[in-house]
């Protein structure tokens, strides 16, 4: 079956004119977006995305509805025609092909899944049912390898103070709800959702086969289980900062600091290779799963892990689990009406599962190595913009300039897709076994990731497969990272003028790096090690620049009475406005002085509208609430219009009188 949807590849290039015969993608920037009865100077976002939120409605399968989701559809309707190419049992397939294809097919046969029912669950169940105490850590360490999130987390990452190693690493896990905080607030709304959480369980339980009383006691002392594990677990905002996850000890202090876990039958059961010291992201979850292993009843063990192992399982399980996680995860707490079809979800486990080899046959229909170069002219404007930036900057000391730009320069960009594609070979995929592909899938990557224990840091890796509809910047490698999936409208369109596409994806480039200075960013030097390369003077200069951002941001609503927190906002409102303040120098100092007006808008009007489009979006409120407090990035309206009142180009651009909603007296900055 060919694509539902034609995707409109969309490469970067700077300074590109419309060309002679080439038109706007219909996905991109557009003047028939806009709401022009607006004022712009007191709600940009309205001004900017007014005809957008009108012509557009939320999809009954999402939570909300956005230019990033449009673009996230396009992809994943070309990926399905990708798969559904390769799904057929054609011995000609290639090895990538077959293993994309056959787990692709694994996951659309649901007569198969039907017909195996819990089969697949049966040993895991059996295993519970005669579970003793001191088999607890060889248990979670195999569960944990297969996806499963009981209890902890284990894997490695690069060493905090010397960021060319990995590092073995233990963190906190095993929640069913989204955050910590959602077990201990008192208001109505989070009383109410825990009501429908335990109710939820007891369904799940049932489903298993167990009775009624049964069900309903297995469900309270899950939940009683997961109160526990969260009345130890870190809050966002205090993962936020790097100094507070940076607890490493030998085997043997951590055997002592949490003592009752038999942490070395833990790493044996997980495979890991020999360490002497690791990374125990939080101490106090550690110390509670120790006491937990040592006290808590068997019993409350066995009801906890049995509702972990359905819940992580229920994407693979028959129709009526698959029905009973959506009613809860997709409805209950995020909103979305209806589940998506079958497609989009298989679509998206193959592309979690085996994202690279996807990736691999994506790159070749769409972006190829034209775009890379293009994409890099880009990113070579706004490392320009963003050096004279740092330059200019009246409250920092030239030591600390001195520093910023050493980072600065040693940023590695990686554009579009990995230069050496991950290898898939020894991944086990079979066709009619969907929940097996899934265990061994998330096995593999386990597997592959505690393998790096006391190995060198691969910097050529990527954390994000390349049809994703993001970018991120990593402090422990110092690189910013755009994959192929979103350097395509509405970020991006060759046949548009430079302002909208500055605005656009020049903006998300300035985001990224600046993420390299913003307050958890900063934290790290340019080899990524986690190491304070500010004056004090300087670091005090930063802190309040950042109060001004934390304040201004929380004082924005972001559903009902719920208003957004600045604190856990902080990184990406930083990387908001100090992006689109550099991608705007970019701009400036590529587009002609004289550059004429298009559809009556300035290239500086055309790029701040650029901006806002990218962001113009709609969310169900039960998905506003879960974003507030789970989201480090604002919403949409807050995204545009807290970042153009903090710009005075932005007033000079559309007139703006001073004192108006977006020409306040008082601006932040920090970048």
């Amino acid at each position: 079956m060919t694509n539902l949807i034609p995707l409109l590849l969309a490469t970067l290039s700077v300074a590109q004119p419309v060309a002679a015969g080439e038109t706007p993608s219909p996905y991109g920037f557009s003047t028939g977006a806009l709401d022009k009865t607006a004022d712009p100077c007191a709600d940009f976002y309205q001004f900017a995305c007014g005809g957008w939120l009108k012509d557009n409605e939320i999809p009954a399968d999402q939570s909300r509805w956005g230019r990033f989701q449009e673009l996230a559809e396009r992809n994943k309707a070309n990926l399905r025609g990708i798969l559904e190419a390769r799904m057929a049992d054609d011995p000609k397939r290639d090895a990538v092909d077959q293993k994309i294809g056959d787990y692709y097919a694994a996951c659309m046969d649901e007569q198969a899944i039907e017909a195996k029912g819990l089969s697949p669950l049966r040993a895991d169940l059996d295993r519970l049912d005669s579970l003793k105490r001191e088999e607890l850590p060889a248990l979670l360490a195999l569960w944990n390898g297969e996806g499963v999130d009981a209890a902890l987390s284990f894997g490695s990452g690069p060493d905090y103070d010397d960021a060319r190693m990995n590092a073995a690493q233990a963190d906190q896990g095993g929640l069913g709800l989204p955050d910590r905080d959602y077990y201990f607030k008192t208001d109505e709304k989070s009383v109410e959702l825990r009501r429908k959480y335990l109710g939820h369980v007891t369904r799940m339980l049932a489903l298993l086969g167990d009775a009624p009383d049964r069900a309903s006691a297995g469900a309270k002392a899950a939940f009683d289980f997961e109160v526990a594990l969260a009345s130890a677990s870190q809050d966002r905002v205090f993962r936020r900062d790097p100094r507070n996850l940076n607890h490493k000890m030998s085997v043997a202090a951590l055997a002592a600091a949490a003592p009752g876990f038999d942490w070395a039958a833990f790493f044996r059961a997980a495979e890991a290779p020999a360490f002497e010291r690791l990374n125990v992201v939080s101490p106090e979850f550690a110390a509670q799963l120790g006491r937990l292993a040592a006290r808590e009843p068997l019993e409350s063990w066995r009801a906890y892990l049995r509702w972990q192992l359905v819940h992580a399982h229920a994407p693979a399980l028959p129709k009526a689990f698959v029905d009973e996680d959506f009613a809860f995860y997709g409805k209950t707490l995020s909103g979305a009406q209806e589940l998506k079809p079958r497609w989009k979800r298989c679509v998206e486990q193959v592309d979690a599962r085996l994202g690279e080899a996807l990736g691999k046959r994506y790159v070749e229909q769409t972006f190829g190595s034209q775009g890379k170069k293009r994409t890099l002219a880009m990113v070579k404007a706004l490392e320009k913009a963003l050096g004279a930036d740092i330059r200019g900057l009246d409250w920092m000391t030239p030591a600390t300039k001195k520093q910023a730009s050493v980072k600065l320069d040693a940023i590695a960009n990686k554009i579009g897709y990995p230069d050496r594609w991950r290898d898939y070979s020894t991944l086990r995929v079979v066709r009619g076994d969907a929940l097996g592909n899934a265990e061994r899938g998330a096995r593999f990557e386990s597997k592959r990731q505690i393998d790096r224990i006391g190995k060198p840091v691969d910097r050529n890796e990527w954390d994000m497969t390349p049809p994703t509809v993001n970018a991120y910047y990593n402090p422990q490698t110092n690189d910013i990272n755009f994959p192929a999936g979103i350097l395509q409208p509405p970020f991006y369109d060759n046949a548009l003028d430079d302002g909208p596409n500055f605005g656009g994806i020049g903006a998300v480039i300035g985001h990224e790096m600046t993420h390299g200075f913003d307050d958890e960013g900063r934290r790290f030097d340019a080899k990524g090690d986690l190491k304070d390369w500010w004056t004090a003077s300087d670091g005090e200069a930063f802190e309040a620049r950042a109060r001004c951002l934390v304040d201004e941001y929380s004082s924005f609503t972001a559903v009902g009475d719920v208003r957004l927190n600045g604190k856990l906002t902080l990184g990406e409102n930083t990387a908001d406005n100090g992006g689109l303040r550099i991608a705007f120098m970019a701009l400036k100092d590529t587009t002609a002085k004289d550059a004429p007006p298009i559809d009556g808008f300035t290239p500086e009007q055309r790029f701040f509208l650029g901006w806002g489009q990218v962001w113009c979006m709609k969310t169900k409120p039960e998905a506003a609430r879960l974003r507030a407090m789970t989201d480090p990035h604002s919403p949409g309206r807050e995204r545009v219009n807290g970042v153009v009142r903090n710009m005075a180009e932005f007033a000079g651009a559309f007139g703006c009188k001073a004192g108006s909603a977006l020409a306040p007296a008082d601006r932040c900055r920090v970048w």
